[in-house]
């Protein structure tokens, strides 16, 4: 056990951490680490990625199950088209002209527009129901229409580039199903979940699997999970989202660098 092993695994806890404490966005951090420090190919740590993302999203969801805060009829409405989304991402990874650099250019893109969504993301700005017997307004029949187009569009970029796509489906969740904001951040996990898992399939036969690193990070990042959602009932995360976000722009910056 080296030096490199025990860093690549403190960072894999803060992973956990950023995921329980904001609800997304440390999974995007997963593909940079396996490849820059743990020394992984592309195409293996955006594989690796998918099932470590898979895992702690599961380990995630169950406090918001427990509370009510999974809205199965709205997970329904976006996973399938997300999980068809996914698999078809990662079969496109599989054509012969993609290349290791071209996911992670379109990866470095991706984190790139995830880094100003969350600096430029105002809390105030998303609709909160109300602490009342009032139920949510049903969406129109024209956004229902839009939930499962964006869920083939996110599960696209999750299986070719091994995001989560947190940043992308709670809001859809919100505007476009008109879901409580708790509810969002809970039904959208077990997406994440759900279209990694097909992702995931997608990938094997194309890559060979560190099955020691994917087991090792995935413990220490459902670690961090947990710690993430301590933290959560002391910390005001709204106020740490934007450092976050600049935090992930400069990853992004360093990644289309590199390539």
């Amino acid at each position: 056990m080296d030096i490199t092993w025990i860093f690549g695994h403190i960072l894999a806890i803060g992973i956990g951490i950023s995921l329980g404490l904001l609800g997304g966005g440390g999974s995007i951090l997963a593909v940079p680490i396996l490849i820059y420090v743990m020394g992984l190919s592309a195409r293996e740590a955006i594989a690796a990625s998918l099932f470590i993302v898979g895992v702690v999203s599961l380990m995630g969801l169950i406090p918001h199950a427990k509370a009510g805060n999974v809205s199965l009829k709205l997970a329904l409405t976006f996973a399938p088209a997300a999980m068809v989304g996914a698999y078809g991402g990662a079969k496109l990874a599989e054509l012969p002209f993609i290349s290791d650099t071209i996911q992670l250019v379109a990866f470095g893109l991706v984190m790139f527009l995830a880094s100003i969504l969350m600096i430029r993301k105002k809390r105030a700005a998303v609709p909160v129901q109300p602490a009342s017997t009032s139920t949510p307004k049903s969406p129109s029949f024209g956004k229902t229409l839009l939930i499962p187009l964006e869920g083939i569009l996110v599960g696209v970029i999750t299986g070719f580039v091994g995001v989560g796509g947190g940043f992308a489906i709670i809001p859809a969740l919100v505007l476009l199903g008109g879901t409580p904001m708790k509810e969002a951040i809970g039904t959208s996990l077990l997406i994440i979940a759900l279209k990694s898992a097909t992702a995931f399939w997608g990938y094997l036969g194309q890559v060979s699997l560190d099955w020691g690193i994917i087991i090792s990070f995935t413990i220490a990042a459902s670690l961090g999970t947990y710690g993430g959602a301590v933290l959560s009932h002391r910390i005001d995360a709204s106020h740490l989202q934007k450092g976050f976000g600049y935090f992930v722009l400069a990853v992004s910056i360093f990644v289309l660098i590199q390539r």
